[in-house]
């Protein structure tokens, strides 16, 4: 603030400037109470909002932190889901093999069968037979020759006939081997599909959680945004608080100068007053002595009056 002159003011201008000051200050004041009114307003809407806000974003948490953990009950579910597959998978492929070793066994003693046309005890009969009678009996030799190329015969019929109850053997044992593997598949099967089910249930509760979640986010989300547009409004208001109280602050400190300097006026008005008074006062103790209570406290005050 510029210094100022009132040296060359009188009363009555002092007066009226400290006047007009006051009126600016009142001014100044009404204008800052208003926006603090405005500004309480809104901070009220602002505060309900922000509880809103808040108490959507704690239900927000429940309902993530709930989701979360249907989704690890979903996921420990479903790592035991995969390692069953990898069990079932394994299964399968002994299955298969064990098919696959089961048919070829078949194939070649089908094979045997084929070649021997008939069994190891038919065959044995046979071959003694006929062994014997080329041995023992006294026949022609064209007959003989038959009979040596019929043993041949015979003899590797009987040996594919003892090879196929080999293999039919190694059957047998394999379809035994193979009864466990086969049967497991379908419990399997339907443990996989028991706990398939569950994860389906969990994983449609974690999607219901998360699908409320959303829900009361987007509320909170759009809370936040009335909030963030309270501030923008309030921002301009805001901004005037401060210039407003240096402004009022300059001018009662430029008030306080003129009140000073008409308050030393008023002393030397009342000084003045009082020397006038005391003159008047001497003189009635002179003449009459007659004074006043006024008069008596002026002689006294100034030292011309003592008991």
């Amino acid at each position: 603030m510029t210094d100022i002159d009132i040296t060359s003011m009188n009363e009555k201008e002092l007066k009226t400037k400290a006047n007009d000051l006051r009126t600016q200050i009142d001014h100044h004041e009404r204008e800052l109470k208003g926006i603090f009114r405005e500004l309480k307003l809104h901070r009220t809407n602002t505060d309900e909002l922000k509880e809103k806000r808040d108490a959507l974003n704690s239900k927000v948490k429940v309902l993530v932190a709930k989701a979360r953990d249907v989704k690890s009950r979903r996921d420990s579910i479903n790592a035991k889901i995969a390692a069953l597959k990898s069990s079932r998978n394994e299964v399968h492929e002994k299955s298969r093999q064990f098919s696959d070793d089961i048919s070829e066994l078949k194939t070649k003693r089908d094979d045997l069968n084929k070649l021997s046309k008939g069994s190891v005890e038919t065959l044995s009969k046979a071959y003694a037979a006929d062994l014997d009678l080329f041995l023992n009996a006294d026949i022609p030799l064209n007959h003989e020759v038959d009979l040596f190329g019929r043993l041949l015969d015979l003899k590797e019929r009987l040996g594919a006939a003892f090879d196929a109850n080999d293999i039919h053997q190694k059957l047998m044992k394999t379809y035994e081997a193979s009864k466990d593997v086969f049967e497991s598949r379908d419990d399997f099967g339907d443990e996989i599909s028991k706990l398939a089910e569950e994860s389906q249930k969990y994983h449609l509760e974690m999607i219901d959680f998360y699908n409320q979640a959303d829900e009361l986010r987007k509320a909170a989300d759009g809370a936040h945004l009335q909030i963030s547009e309270k501030y923008s409004i309030t921002a301009p208001i805001r901004e005037k608080i401060d210039p407003l109280k240096k402004k009022i602050a300059a001018l009662r400190d430029e008030l306080g100068i003129y009140l000073e300097k008409l308050n030393d006026i008023q002393v030397e008005k009342d000084d003045k007053k009082q020397e006038e008074h005391l003159v008047v006062a001497k003189e009635k103790l002179e003449k009459s002595g007659r004074l006043s209570l006024e008069d008596l406290k002026v002689l006294m005050e100034k030292g011309d009056l003592k008991f």
